[in-house]
């Protein structure tokens, strides 16, 4: 991209898990810099509105909300027809939707299996397929979530880690496949934003703590740490592709 355009004006995004958290960061850093937006969710319809009309407030028009299970794969060409009738291009995909939570071996079920799979492998890769064409055409790029996880093992998280190991993989092979016409990097957060506690809410107070003593900067990150990362990719990155970014405040350089 030349310097003259790097201003994001008149291209679209497509975000998935958009409604909080690290996603609606994301969906604020871009639309700011002149992205119009698609913004996918779930179930948290309340939250995705809430974020759109913050965003329509400052440019009316400039975003689409989309509602959809990624698990289910014959679903994904309709979202992308919605993404093409919405403003008839694609220029990046944000593939952030992802379930988190602990499956310990002698506990952990097909049904967990399914659904971290599916929201952290299946479902980018099919989304991806289906927009592969649009994001073709206009030269696009598409930036995957991973995880610093998807090198280093988190205790407890076995079926999570193994599906965001996939998820860093799905970033190598597209790049070669969908090259050269589309970039395809990743984005792999460290500790920036806990989820809740609780035995089915991801990490103890303890388990937290320990992460940040072996983190080298020594505190977690912010939503906004990966949103940047998201946008140097996306915006600036013209010569890279088939990268995962660690924004993890040096966690994958300790013991």
């Amino acid at each position: 991209m030349a310097e003259t355009e790097r201003n994001l004006a008149g291209r679209v995004g497509l975000i998935t898990g958009a409604a909080a958290r690290i996603g609606a960061e994301i969906a604020r850093t871009l639309h700011a810099q002149g992205m119009d937006l698609v913004l996918h969710y779930r179930s948290s319809a309340d939250q995705a509105q809430a974020l759109a009309e913050g965003l329509m407030s400052l440019r009316p028009g400039s975003v689409l909300l989309v509602q959809a299970d990624l698990g289910d794969t014959l679903a994904l060409p309709a979202l992308i027809e919605r993404v093409r009738a919405f403003r008839g291009r694609l220029d990046l995909l944000v593939n952030n939707a992802s379930s988190f939570y602990p499956t310990p071996i002698d506990t952990a079920s097909e049904g967990q299996w399914d659904d971290l799979m599916g929201s952290n492998l299946k479902g980018p890769f099919f989304l991806a397929q289906a927009a592969a064409p649009l994001l073709r055409a206009g030269g696009g790029a598409i930036v995957n979530l991973v995880d610093i996880h998807a090198e280093r093992p988190l205790r407890d998280h076995p079926i999570y880690c193994m599906a965001k190991a996939g998820n860093a993989m799905m970033v190598r092979a597209l790049a070669r496949d969908l090259g050269p016409e589309v970039r395809v990097n990743g984005v792999a957060p460290g500790a920036i934003l806990w989820p809740g506690a609780g035995p089915d809410q991801g990490l103890s107070e303890e388990a937290r703590q320990k992460i940040l003593d072996r983190t080298a900067l020594g505190r977690p990150g912010t939503p906004a740490d990966i949103a940047r990362a998201v946008l140097f990719l996306a915006r600036d990155a013209d010569y890279v592709t088939g990268q995962i970014l660690n924004v993890d405040g040096g966690r994958t350089i300790q013991q």
